[in-house]
């Protein structure tokens, strides 16, 4: 007769998995909760880049559709393709957002090539803060 495995701790298990499974809950929501902020968060999200001096455009209502862009795509997409696309910056911060770090890889990956973007300044540190205060703002409300 086979022996069934059971882990050390129960208890321990269990919790993990809990907590792995709000984690998830907390990612999915936070995902939805853009579709219905889009318009008001990228233009916020693309006046304080412009403000602080992050990003240098020639055309701030571009940087505006391109930031109203990336959330549409970003509440329409499968998580493979977030994960793919947050991959270089899984690490930036601690306990990252996963919104903030969507938009954060957009705009160091796919915004600098943008014709009416004239350049991208400041550490990615400084661009996930910026991007991330304006995220809490709207999806933390």
């Amino acid at each position: 007769m086979s022996k069934r495995f059971r882990p050390e701790n129960s208890g321990e298990s269990r919790l993990i998995s809990r907590i792995e499974t709000s984690k998830e809950y907390e990612r999915r929501r936070s995902i939805q909760a853009v579709g219905e902020v889009t318009d008001s968060m990228a233009n916020a999200v693309a006046s304080k880049l412009v403000e602080n001096r992050l990003v240098e455009t020639n055309n701030t209502n571009a940087l505006r559709e391109q930031m109203e862009y990336c959330l549409e795509k970003l509440s329409k997409a499968d998580d493979f393709d977030i994960d793919y696309q947050i991959a270089p910056l899984r690490n930036l911060v601690a306990n990252p957002h996963v919104v903030t770090l969507y938009i954060t890889a957009f705009v160091i990956e796919k915004l600098l090539k943008h014709p009416d973007i004239i350049d991208i300044y400041g550490s990615d540190e400084e661009i996930y803060a910026c991007i991330h205060r304006q995220v809490v703002r709207y999806l933390m409300t």
